[in-house]
């Protein structure tokens, strides 16, 4: 394959056509040891029409990991699949020594990117938790938000110039926040991926239908409460995660019903799924690595 015609081809995993179908792959490691392990993702992103895989890099051994993550971002690119760095933090949001090593970490894509035109990753997809720090814990608590939104500018502006997606994983509450919060939030990067969580359980009493109802009514409300009183026109979309533990096997059709209840919603871009190493760990064919 040329050089141009595998450029190409990036270029049309870069923008996938119809709604975002995600995956999350946490702890690449583990998948990239064996080349029928990257058979095996790619395999399970075709039959669950899965259109984006979320590659977590860790910053002490990318460069071990190089020539793999080249051999999968290939492979995914010939299956017209977007590809992003994930990159997660506990404190990336903490202005500083935190907000620059995530920068850095973001940098270290884009020189991944230099040294492989032909399978570069096609975004990067941030998972910063500052919520998961005793500071900002409980309803209503935004008051990390500021710094939190600085960083997603921050990266945004070296994605931007490299031609990159952007993403950014957020929890429920980010949403709940008055006009001026969300307006703040939207604007900072292109896309983000709502985890709609802990909404349900295989193991609640409710039946199938109540949870689909629930689901439907839940994605629908956060759509609806995210644009409340804001011009949507240049703020973020949104991508809806569910995860495995809420749903167990009924999580396809759970993420089905996200496409039929919001696809007419202009501000819904898909659905994600938490994760790939859930599914994994179900099949037995690894240990259960999920963060």
């Amino acid at each position: 394959m040329t050089l141009v015609a595998a450029l190409a081809l990036t270029a049309a995993a870069a923008d996938p056509m119809g709604p975002v179908h995600g995956v999350w792959l946490w702890k690449s490691a583990t998948v990239l040891q064996e080349p029928q392990r990257l058979q095996a993702l790619a395999g399970f992103c075709q039959s669950k029409g899965i259109n984006e895989v979320y590659v977590s890099v860790a910053p002490q051994s990318l460069a071990e990991q190089e020539p793999r993550l080249t051999q999968l971002i290939a492979l995914l690119h010939r299956s017209g699949i977007h590809v992003e760095a994930l990159i997660s933090s506990a404190n990336g949001d903490e202005a500083g020594g935190p907000r620059d090593e995530l920068l850095d970490r973001t940098r270290s894509i884009l020189q991944f990117n230099q040294r492989h035109a032909a399978q570069r990753f096609d975004g990067v997809h941030l998972d910063i938790e500052p919520q998961q720090r005793e500071e900002n814990k409980g309803s209503g608590n935004l008051g990390f938000l500021p710094n939190l939104v600085e960083s997603y500018r921050a990266v945004r502006a070296l994605t931007d110039r490299a031609g990159l997606t952007l993403d950014a994983d957020i929890q429920k509450k980010l949403l709940e926040g008055d006009a001026r919060q969300r307006q703040s939030l939207l604007s900072s990067t292109p896309r983000i991926t709502l985890m709609l969580y802990e909404l349900s359980s295989p193991r609640d009493g409710k039946t199938t239908a109540e949870r689909r109802l629930k689901l439907q009514q839940t994605s629908e409300k956060y759509l609806e409460m995210a644009y409340e009183g804001l011009d949507p026109r240049g703020l973020a979309k949104i991508v809806i995660a569910l995860r495995t533990p809420d749903y167990g096997p009924q999580l396809p059709q759970m993420l089905a019903l996200l496409d039929a209840a919001n696809r007419d919603n202009p501000n819904y871009l898909g659905w994600a799924r938490h994760s790939y190493n859930d599914a994994l760990a179900e099949s037995s064919v690894l240990p259960s690595p999920s963060r």
